[in-house]
């Protein structure tokens, strides 16, 4: 199951999945973390392709180009289309006389170690874990996915002014 919803804080539309069984979605664009169950949902589907083109369709509408829409190939056929068009980033790389397999290899090394959560993601799963945990068992875990402790505070604080996170007696939880 598949469903677009709409964020309430920067209007943003994304496609989630399992909208039933997820109890929580963060917005692709604001990353701000929403209660499924109280998202605008514009349209629930079994086929993920049908919410891609329901997504685009409201985009465009939302931008006044719902005419220029209507005239395009559904999203998945502009999809083979380019890829069938055009050429590889790797025959692009080697024809701009860059060795492509060297670029790759540089780009996994960069990658090593980096977690691809951002620092809110982290602080946020380490409050989800925990037991309605304190201040310092949340830094701690910050700290152990590489999130700085000072960070780690001043984005519980953040959340917590933002709405995400409530405190009690010194202990935290998701709202």
């Amino acid at each position: 199951m598949y469903a677009v919803v709409g964020c309430s804080e920067c209007a943003n539309m994304w496609i989630i999945t399992d909208p039933k069984r997820s109890k929580t979605a963060n917005c692709s664009r604001c990353g701000r973390t929403h209660q499924t169950k109280k998202l605008r949902s514009f349209l629930e589907t079994d086929d993920h392709h049908a919410a891609r083109q329901a997504r685009a369709a409201l985009l465009a509408k939302k931008h006044g180009d719902s005419e220029a829409f209507a005239e395009t190939a559904h999203v998945s056929e502009m999809e083979e289309r380019i890829e069938e068009s055009g050429i590889d980033d790797a025959e692009y790389l080697e024809g701009s006389g860059l060795d492509a397999a060297e670029i790759e290899s540089a780009g996994e090394r960069a990658m090593e170690g980096r977690s691809s959560s951002n620092r809110l993601d982290v602080v946020r799963e380490a409050v989800r874990e925990g037991d309605r945990p304190t201040e310092e068992e949340v830094v701690a875990s910050a700290e152990e996915r590489g999130v700085p402790g000072d960070a780690a505070r001043d984005l519980l604080e953040k959340l917590t002014r933002r709405g995400e996170l409530s405190e009690s007696r010194g202990r935290y939880r998701l709202l």
